[in-house]
């Protein structure tokens, strides 16, 4: 970036204290060299190894651990502290540590140059600051650490106008090879002094954001509740108390920033409010945090009140690679648009505030024409950039402020890219942090002083900081709030304020983006494995009776599966993309077909039985089941080679579906069994079984109809002879019944004829005749009835 600064001079006054410092030491080089010459002449082997340490960095490493306050004002007192090691091999004798104020630094590539030689003992300006302000070491033992503290009135320093002046603690002492006074270690760093309120303010804002790696996964509990399932534990961790979410909501909630989230991350988070299930080898175990989320929600509820917050599309997909690889497939973009659809419904219930929804963020604000036209294309109208990427070109000699109309009605808000990235690296070490904060700072003022305009200015720091980065911006933005060439101003401002007529609105070309980042990208092959998860859901879903159980978590988790937080972990992309597709085909996979064995049918004409079994918790209906013969000559499948019939199966339930067949010969047909959704889409794996067919043929139909015929001819015969012994009984009960009733005393002769005759005599045979009766012939023949049984001769 083009400054005006690069071609200044320093200010007068603090000129001429360098030109005072500088005579000083000339005048008082004739005096040194004459004790010089009284003294023994070191050695020609001394003198080279002198020269050879004066090309390092020194044989002492100077640490500066603290530098307090880090903007001094008029009436300080400048503190500092830290620790010098000697990483010699021989001990350091008559040591001290002493504080160096160099000249004025009016670029910010001045500052630049001076924290890439910060230790280097060639780049060493300035005189000591008063010996009383120094802190003696009588020996430095190697490699053992020493601490030191100094503490100077900022008035004794002889600081000038406001600017970025050079701060150094220096380490000097001699040695046994080389027994004399010199700087074997220096530590630079600057000192911003900014004397009396600035006339204009830089408008800071500072992104703040919210954002952690992909920890849900697409799988809920077979209950009605869904309870989610969690890679690990690790968001937990982060939440907890010192983490890297808690120390970030701690610090945040303190500062004037604007907070950009991730919607994932509060739907996760309020999600473990809940019971929640973690992953834990094969198995899954109940998670035990709740307390712990509800207590860091209500926080940061609590901290965003009345303060601006920007949400991202959930899960915070990676733009740049969607650009550059996934739009060449189908389906890509709308999972985009998803992903910011559901922002409404996630932030604004959890964190009971509206964000703002129109900015997009490419990773490190790098962008293309691709980028934007992706960034774009779900409705966002403002893109953070940062000026490594959209770089000016028209000379200008100062920074611009942040908004760039770039055309088609999109806003680049351009972050200033030597403060965002100020508090990378590892800050482990408070000596890390001291330096950071310090050039933070530095480039700050620096541009504050390059022009009377007002400018917006925007921070975007890393996605996701550590703990130690996280303290350290605060510590930087502590100090810049309380300054006084600086105020706050909320993102959306800095998108809406005036741009500078002169500053670059170019974007640059697809081919100036980044290898390193595109290094990192998802391939094409990570969007064409979404498009299948998405083809099997569209698949899956027409069957469910409530689609949303299934809908919402895999449409989650394919947001997920685009996520930026992959870049550098492309081995857990592919797995967590390979989960969630396993997962859907083992829900799909509830609903099946049970396996047969032979059936066999004996007979032109039986049913086939066909079971759906429904393993899920919700019922499925929508689904056809088709019952195919192989063999149709054969067999046919209700009047025809195939027939169909409609299926519903409620939750954890199965349903038995009967098919009619007719045999037309014998032997085996092959039959398939197949699940279709009602659009004709194949559903699940088919199931082929064999019929075996026996039919029978037209001599044993005879032969069984000649059977069936005797036996109905033999139970005639046997009814109509029970008939006829009824009639027989009948009628001999009512010849009885006769007899009876004409058994009276005038009969009397008649019987006892009858017993007579039955006994052999007739009547009148040994009586006397009369004389009235008449000569017979042969024997009276009596007319009664034979008895049963007797003969009768005629």
């Amino acid at each position: 970036m083009a400054e005006a600064a690069d071609f200044q001079g320093t200010s007068a006054s603090p000129a001429r204290r360098w030109l005072r410092r500088t005579g000083a030491l000339l005048a008082g080089l004739p005096l040194l060299a004459g004790l010089c010459q009284l003294s023994a002449a070191p050695s020609a082997y001394a003198t080279e190894q002198a020269s050879a340490q004066a090309a390092d960095s020194g044989t002492v490493s100077v640490a500066l651990d603290t530098l307090s306050p880090s903007a001094p004002a008029d009436g300080d007192t400048l503190t500092v502290s830290g620790t010098v090691i000697n990483n010699g091999k021989q001990t350091v004798t008559d040591a001290h540590v002493g504080l160096r104020v160099g000249p004025e630094l009016s670029t910010r590539s001045a500052i630049d140059r001076t924290a890439k030689d910060s230790s280097d003992l060639q780049g060493i300006t300035g005189s000591e600051v008063g010996g009383k302000y120094a802190e003696k070491f009588a020996k430095l033992t190697p490699g053992v650490a020493e601490p030191f503290s100094l503490s100077v009135p900022v008035d004794e320093l002889d600081l000038g106008d406001s600017g970025v002046y050079q701060f150094a603690v220096s380490l000097s002492g001699e040695t046994s090879a080389q027994p004399w006074e010199q700087v074997l270690g220096v530590q630079r760093t600057f000192l911003p002094w900014q004397s009396g309120e600035a006339d204009t303010k830089t408008r800071t804002t500072y992104l703040w954001p919210l954002i952690s790696t992909v920890h849900m996964t697409a799988e809920t509990g077979s209950n009605e509740q869904q309870t989610p399932v969690f890679l690990n534990d690790d968001l937990a961790k982060e939440i907890s108390p010192g983490g890297r979410l808690d120390q970030m909501l701690s610090l945040g909630k303190n500062l004037d920033v604007t907070w950009v989230i991730d919607p994932d991350l509060l739907a996760s988070v309020d999600a473990m409010t809940r019971p929640y299930q973690v992953r834990t080898g094969g198995t899954t175990r109940a998670g035990t945090y709740q307390t712990v989320a509800k207590q860091w929600l209500a926080e940061l509820q609590q901290a965003v009140q009345d303060k601006e917050v920007v949400a991202l599309p959930f899960a915070d997909p990676d733009l740049a690679s969607l650009a550059h690889n996934g739009t060449s497939v189908t389906g890509s973009l709308s999972h985009l648009k998803e992903a910011t659809d559901v922002i409404a419904n996630t932030v604004e219930p959890i964190l009971h505030v509206k964000p703002t929804t129109d900015f997009a963020w490419p990773v490190n604000g790098a962008v293309d024409p691709s980028i934007v036209k992706v960034a774009t294309s779900a409705g966002a109208d403002k893109v953070i950039a940062r000026s490594d990427s959209l770089q000016e070109t028209g000379g200008l000699p100062y920074t611009p402020s942040a908004a760039r109309p770039i055309g088609g009605g999109t806003t680049a808000v351009v972050a200033d890219a030597r403060l965002s990235t100020a508090f990378q690296g590892d800050l482990t070490k408070a000596s890390a942090t001291t330096l950071a904060v310090q050039r933070f700072l530095a480039q700050s003022l620096t541009l504050n002083l390059q022009t009377n305009r007002q400018r917006s200015i925007v921070v975007a720091p890393q996605r996701t900081p550590t703990a130690s980065q996280a303290q350290a911006m605060a510590e930087a933005l502590t100090v810049l709030q309380s300054g006084d060439w600086s105020e706050s101003q909320e993102l959306t401002a800095a998108a809406t304020a005036k741009p500078d007529p002169a500053a670059t609105t170019k974007v640059p070309s697809r081919s100036a983006y980044p290898s390193s980042l595109r290094k990192q990208e998802l391939p094409r092959s990570a969007f064409a494995q979404i498009a299948t998860t998405q083809e099997k859901l569209d698949n899956f879903k027409v069957v469910l009776s409530d689609q949303s159980r299934v809908v919402t978590p895999f449409g989650r988790a394919m947001n997920r599966e685009m996520s930026t937080s992959w870049r550098g972990r492309a081995t857990d992309a592919t797995g967590f993309r390979g989960d969630v597709e396993a997962y859907l085909d083992e829900l799909t996979d509830q609903v099946k077909l049970i396996k047969k064995s032979e059936t066999k049918l004996s007979g032109r004409s039986a049913t086939v039985p066909v079971t759906v079994q429904n393993n899920l918790v919700q019922g499925v209906d929508h689904l056809v089941l088709r019952l195919t013969s192989l063999s149709p000559k054969r067999l046919e499948i209700g009047g025809d080679a195939y027939t169909e019939q409609r299926v519903e199966v409620s939750g954890s339930r199965s349903q038995t579906v009967k098919f009619t067949t007719t045999a037309n010969a014998n032997g085996r047909a092959t039959v398939v069994a197949q699940l279709y959704t009602e659009d004709g889409q194949a559903y699940g794996a088919p199931v082929t079984f064999d019929v075996k067919v026996t039919e029978f043929t037209a001599t044993v139909m005879l032969v069984i109809g000649g059977g069936v015929l005797l036996l109905v001819l033999a139970g005639f015969r046997m009814y109509t002879q029970r008939k006829r012994a009824a009639a027989r009984e009948a009628e001999e009960e009512s010849l009885d019944e006769a007899d009876e009733a004409v058994s009276g005393p005038e009969n009397l002769d008649s019987a006892e004829d009858r017993l007579k005759e039955e006994s052999g005599t007739r009547p009148g045979a040994d009586d006397p005749e009369q004389p009235s009766d008449p000569p017979a012939d042969t024997a009276a023949e009596s007319a009664d009835p034979s008895g049963t049984g007797e003969r009768v001769d005629r």
